[in-house]
């Protein structure tokens, strides 16, 4: 049985959890032009991780057979050659524990352009049937490979490791779009996966926006971002977590996708008001502008959480260094899995001097991989 301790405990870095998972590389890979090997997934204890995957064959970039060079508009869309490749490199790293693609318990895809959506949902409905994962779809500029599309993480369950996974089947507050027709939430022991939700409207007819998200004279008389925000917690994020037994005070993880950076201040203050002290784990990540599905849209959250009934309990982390921003803890840890906020080469609330250019000498020093050693020290 997990070991549980009582809400809100602290504990700082480098105690050691007692219920200490085997971490095991999967299928590793050179990267090119490099003395490093990136491992396509990672097995953890009970969980598998299956992060920053592209359609390549690890050699060549984005693959020949999904660019076509010579031919590339012959058959079916590029779109859909990348999005059957990156699940087919999927594929072989969760088989490598035993598990396949229904132990997926949530997956997020991220684009360059608009026109890979469609193609690529259509590929993600063959591949998952009627039980698709809680996920999260944004753009974004640039990936890591020239002609990439698309990028995937997924998260799943290892068979044999006690994890049931299941699909919620309660009727969320609002209606879900059969081009995505994800679940609702998912459930893998005490754990629950909820959909990335955005200020979408409700219903279908009602608007690309919600009405509650855009007064009809805003921005003069409400702060977009705070009403954007409030409408996702409140008539979705809240209702949905109550559907699959949990609840906002039961939340160890939150990914905030925004696309303007300026929103930042006004997200916090709507964002920790909902959570009297005790907030989640937080990362904030940028996306391009306009970064989602409706062009207007400010920011999309999604969310991990532990079953209100369940044993498993959250224990807040202290780190060695303030988070980012004030109001949220440095991580939760609950049962075998610890979820960080954000990190940054930060000291004291600011950038350390090894990671800023010098600008009387510029070409001394390289800051990026400062701001890396910073932030391996602060996972440390």
């Amino acid at each position: 049985m997990t070991k549980t301790t009582p809400p809100n405990a602290t504990r700082k870095y480098g105690a050691s959890p007692s219920d200490d998972a085997v971490v095991e590389p999967l299928l590793p890979v050179p990267i090119p032009h490099t003395n490093a090997h990136l491992a396509r997934g990672i097995r953890a204890g009970r969980w598998v991780f299956a992060t920053g995957q592209a359609a390549t064959d690890y050699v060549s970039g984005i693959a020949p057979v999904v660019v076509r060079a010579e031919h590339p508009l012959n058959g079916e869309s590029q779109y859909k050659r990348e999005a059957r490749l990156i699940y087919r490199n999927i594929e072989e790293v969760l088989a490598e524990v035993g598990a396949e693609i229904t132990d997926a318990v949530r997956i997020d895809q991220y684009y360059t352009t608009e026109r890979a959506m469609h193609p690529y949902h259509e590929v993600r409905h063959e591949v998952f049937g009627p039980n698709i994962p809680p996920s999260t779809s944004n753009l974004h500029k640039k990936f890591s490979r020239s002609e990439q599309t698309i990028e995937i993480q997924v998260m799943a369950a290892v068979k044999g490791g006690g994890l049931s996974v299941n699909h919620e089947s309660f009727r969320p507050s609002y209606d879900i779009s059969p081009v995505s027709g994800y679940s609702p939430a998912l459930s893998a022991g005490d754990f629950r996966f909820v959909p990335g939700q955005t200020g979408e409207a409700l219903k279908d007819g009602e608007g690309p926006l919600d009405p509650q998200v855009r007064h009809p004279r805003s921005p003069w008389r409400q702060w977009p971002i705070k009403l954007e925000t409030d409408f996702i917690v409140t008539r979705k994020l809240k209702p949905c977590l109550e559907g699959a037994g949990a609840g906002l005070e039961s939340v160890v993880k939150a990914q905030v996708y925004l696309s303007d950076r300026e929103d930042v201040p006004g997200f916090n203050e709507a964002w920790l008001s909902f959570f009297r002290g005790h907030p989640p784990a937080t990362t904030i990540i940028p996306t391009a502008s306009p970064g989602f599905g409706i062009n207007a849209l400010r920011i999309e959250i999604n969310t991990i959480s532990l079953a209100l009934a369940g044993d498993t309990k959250r224990e807040v982390i202290s780190g060695p260094e303030a988070p980012a921003f004030d109001g949220y803890v440095s991580a939760i840890r609950c049962g075998d899995l610890l979820f960080l906020s954000g990190l940054y080469a930060l000291k004291n609330g600011r950038l350390i001097d090894e990671a800023k250019v010098d600008e009387r000498q510029p070409f001394y020093g390289i800051p990026i991989k400062a701001e890396l050693r910073a932030i391996q020290a602060r996972l440390n």
